[in-house]
């Protein structure tokens, strides 16, 4: 059987540890609105409507962790940060529009 490693976890599916990158709540909707390029944090805050700041700063922990968005910090005052999709964030791009293009079909 083979075995797909990502951070330390080992997953026996590769769909499973695809879901467990953009997965969840929040995780899709934050990848998601990366797709069009870099965002800072209050950007994305505005955006997802009721997701709190200690649940954004962990989502994009976790994707940045996965490999999927980067951060960028300007060294300016005050602090200027960026959040765009990596090389292998954007790979993920037409999984993710054809979820939507699926999800479209439910718009009332």
């Amino acid at each position: 059987m083979k075995r797909y490693n990502l951070d330390g976890t080992y997953f026996y599916c590769p769909v499973d540890l695809t879901l467990s990158v953009v997965g969840g709540r929040w995780k899709g909707l934050v990848f998601w609105n990366l797709r069009d390029g870099a965002k800072r944090y209050g950007e994305l805050k505005k955006i997802l409507v009721g997701i709190n700041d200690k649940m954004l700063s962990q989502v994009l922990k976790e994707l940045e962790k996965n490999g999927v968005v980067v951060r960028k910090e300007y060294n300016v005052i005050p602090l200027k940060v960026e959040y765009s999709l990596t090389k292998e964030g954007k790979k993920l791009l037409p999984v993710m529009q054809l979820m939507s293009n699926w999800g479209e079909k439910f718009e009332v």
